[in-house]
């Protein structure tokens, strides 16, 4: 990895989109690094199935102190 991150800073824009294209596409058929199960149906929790859980987030979003950014 030290001797590969100065070559790709040293990239083309064109080409590290390119090369980032063949990492996704090896990552998509090499082993599975999803904690998911392919195939599986996952439910996914959203306020609108949740009463109460939109004015519960408000109410934590409230008491958070502003971002000093």
């Amino acid at each position: 990895m030290t001797e590969l991150i100065p070559e790709v800073q040293h990239l083309s824009m064109a080409d590290k989109l390119k090369l980032i294209r063949v990492l996704a596409e090896e990552l998509d058929t090499g082993e599975d690094i999803s904690p998911f199960v392919a195939h599986k149906v996952y439910d996914i929790l959203t306020p609108y199935t949740s009463p109460g859980a939109g004015s519960a987030l408000m109410n934590a979003l409230e008491s958070c102190e502003p971002n000093q950014g």
